[in-house]
């Protein structure tokens, strides 16, 4: 295939890993009651394989290996990883399989397939002005493959169990390592509109990174993102079925979810390359907490259930594009992975607080209401750290460079 092809062939193979990657991992909650239930436990127990799972998912070192070796092999074993992960838990449930299938090789795996390395590769072949658009696409299809996936799961759960239904997943996952094949096994020479990246190690980058402010309160705020984003997904179904809901609306509500932040992710990193992202950031978690407080406020029903899904998508993943983004406008994209990998490790230690302490305080109070409302609160520390971050490119900021005006270009 002729290099003018390599862009939009690494963007459609990135879009289809992230798609089934995320698809299944966002339909995790609807195995949290018929699991629990199998293993006669608590809801914490299962929570706590997701919080691991979700820390796990963080490690920046796939994104690390994939800036050394290319995306190609990380992505492929990883996949063999998630297949593997499924099936040992399918086949031997119990307590130890649920903490090392689900949580640890599956939080393993999801390192290698999902964001972190995909937009990496994107980054590195994508020009600049169209980087935003081209981030929010395979964000998108990550909503994509949870709108597709979580009904087909709910059918083969009632249908055939969720260990067969498990099983079924281990294969759809599986086939990742088969597109694995089109990536690079190293990452190709960096577009000559890649950005204004320093040159130097990674060390060298690092040591940049970690006294930035923008790059630390993104961290902040990546944290919050993923409090909401992996609470809400794991105890959502458990949360329609303690009001008398039926769990297949909970499979709808997850499927609005995805289906209706595709449209969001791809919205928001198209107007991250003409204005501010630090700026949508804000509006965005800001946005966030009213819209739980609403869902709060009103009545649990069906519609309300399905109204929340499908706001709450709209704003689901769309910080993605737009805080990756940002990384790569201050640092380049040589370093990507490694950088934007840190920052999502950041966004798996809030999604490992979310998922435990959910299962945690409903146990404990049999009520999910507490972490609601602490949703909310950190709705609106994200929206107030994002507005001081410098965004000017390192080589700008580090040149004493008057600020531009205007719209600033991912």
């Amino acid at each position: 295939m002729s290099d003018a092809n390599r862009p939009f062939r690494i963007v459609a193979l990135s879009a289809l890993t992230v798609a089934l990657s995320m698809g299944a991992r966002q339909s995790f909650g609807l195995f949290l009651q018929p699991v629990s239930a199998a293993l006669v436990t608590g809801r914490e127990t299962f929570s706590l394989a997701i919080a691991v799972q979700n820390f796990l998912f963080g490690l920046p070192l796939a994104g690390i290996a994939a800036d050394r070796i290319g995306p190609r092999w990380v992505i492929a074993a990883g996949a063999l990883l998630y297949a593997a992960g499924f099936a040992s838990l399918s086949l031997a449930a119990s307590t130890a399989t649920l903490y090392l299938g689900l949580g640890v090789m599956v939080g393993l795996a999801l390192s290698a397939t999902s964001y972190v390395v995909t937009l990496g590769a994107v980054a590195q072949v994508v020009p600049e002005h169209r980087r935003g658009a081209a981030f929010g696409i395979v964000t998108a299809a990550g909503s994509f493959g949870m709108f597709s996936v979580a009904p087909g799961l709910q059918f083969l759960i009632d249908a055939l169990g969720w260990q067969t239904a498990l099983l079924f997943a281990a294969l759809a996952v599986g086939a990742i390592g088969v597109g694995a094949m089109g990536f690079p096994a190293r990452d190709p020479e960096p577009a000559s509109a890649a950005g204004p990246a320093p040159e130097g190690d990674f060390a060298r980058v690092l040591g940049r990174a970690r006294t930035h402010s923008g790059y630390l309160l993104l961290n902040i705020g990546f944290l919050v993102c993923g409090f909401h984003v992996a609470f809400i997904a794991t105890h959502l179904p458990s949360y329609l079925s303690d009001h008398g809901l039926q769990e297949s609306v909970a499979a709808v509500a997850l499927s609005l979810i995805g289906l209706f932040n595709m449209l969001g992710s791809y919205l928001f990193g198209h107007l991250g390359d003409r204005y501010r992202k630090k700026h949508l950031l804000s509006g965005l978690y800001f946005a966030r907490a009213v819209v739980i407080s609403g869902f709060m406020i009103v009545p649990v029903s069906r519609t309300s259930a399905l109204v929340f899904a499908a706001i709450i998508g709209f704003l689901w993943l769309a910080t993605v594009p737009l805080t990756s983004g940002t990384v790569a406008q201050i640092f380049g994209t040589r370093h990507l992975s490694s950088l934007y990998g840190i920052v999502f490790l950041s966004h798996q230690v809030g999604s490992f607080l979310g998922v435990w302490l959910g299962g945690r305080i409903h146990d404990a109070t049999g009520s999910y209401d507490p972490v609601w409302i602490g949703a909310i609160a950190l709705s609106l520390v994200a929206s107030v750290v994002h507005l001081p971050i410098r965004d000017r490119p390192l080589t700008e900021a580090a040149a004493g460079c008057v600020p531009r005006t205007g719209p600033i270009p991912a």
